[in-house]
């Protein structure tokens, strides 16, 4: 059994986690963090357990295996230094942004980076907009297909969920009733990171609606050589014939068939009369394999375990 700490569970990431991590059979779950609910029972849990406080040190000097940090953007760099002291073997799988940028950790988005993953005890999780741009974009770019010159164009939709659990009008459900709204429609923080991974320039403009949970991500690119749209269905089919977390499907993907899943759906191949420019859309679960079925993924790759152990293979589509 490997002992896991979780640092930051209040929001609904971190709900999805324990959930994922009860049903573990070779984890042992430690202890909790949350600053709000310190002193309190985690709910649902199967025994007593109480949420502790954030208290690096301390969190750190407790013998875990495994830490995931599910708190928010800039505020892991306590906890990485206090591992690196107290405890180096334990493995950190961070789901904030903080080490995306930083070769020194694994990129963890397995169905594309898994060969990098052996031995490695520092992951970075992708983030969720991020996963569904790349499921897209990456096939295209290793067959040098994209006609770099001009840029990819992504166009995401996300349930208010993606906006988390502080009051904002992006997770008011009143504001965005019959409405869809536009945010940091340049240089958001997933078109650096997956112009990073990807090598070249992508433009992404987000948006979030009045559902509460899923991204529904539109690829536009244009290529190098003229393909038909069945010739790309049949690329990204051969792509992902092995991936059990990602469908290839003959039309555009709903976001109401992926809510709740822990897959990804890739479909609705379309190209323009020339044969170079396409379209192509997936859809997830933000706070599933957007988050947090693929930190599970990339514990149990860390550990030797299998991929898929905890995922419920009935809830992947």
């Amino acid at each position: 059994m490997k002992r896991v700490g979780l640092i930051g569970a209040r929001g609904y990431t971190g709900t999805e986690l324990l959930a994922l991590i009860a049903r573990h059979p070779e984890l042992e779950l430690e202890f909790v963090s949350s600053r709000e609910h310190a002193g309190q029972q985690v709910p649902n849990w199967p025994s007593e357990l109480r949420y502790v406080e954030h208290d690096a040190d301390a969190l750190s000097r407790r013998g875990v295996d495994v830490v995931i940090l599910a708190v928010p953007n800039d505020r892991t760099e306590e906890y990485v230094r206090a591992f690196d002291a107290n405890n180096p073997s334990c493995v950190l799988i961070d789901l904030s942004a903080d080490h995306r940028f930083n070769s020194d950790w694994y990129y963890g988005l397995p169905e594309l980076t898994r060969g990098d993953a052996v031995g490695k005890t520092r992951i970075s999780n992708p983030g969720c907009y991020a996963t569904a741009m790349q499921v897209i974009i990456a096939p295209l770019m290793e067959k040098g297909l994209i006609d770099a010159s001009k840029g990819v164009q992504c166009f995401g939709v996300s349930g208010y969920s993606g906006a988390g659990t502080t009051p904002s009008d992006k997770n008011n459900p009143e504001l965005l009733h019959d409405n869809l709204m536009p945010y940091a429609s340049v240089n958001h923080m997933h078109e650096r990171e997956v112009s990073h991974r990807m090598g070249t320039q992508i433009e992404f403009m987000p948006n979030v609606a009045e559902f509460f949970r899923g991204i529904s991500m539109t690829v536009n690119a244009h290529l190098n050589a003229a393909m038909t749209a069945d010739d790309l269905r049949t690329l990204f089919v051969e792509r992902y014939a092995n991936e059990p977390l990602i469908r290839i499907v003959d039309g555009a993907p709903w976001v109401s068939k992926i809510a709740g899943k822990h897959g990804i759906e890739i479909g609705g191949f379309s190209v323009s009369a020339d044969g170079k420019r396409v379209v192509i859309q997936s859809t997830e679960d933000n706070l599933l394999k957007g988050a947090a079925t693929q930190a599970i993924q990339n514990l149990n790759n860390a550990f030797g375990f299998d991929e898929l152990m905890s995922i419920p293979q009935d809830e992947i589509f």
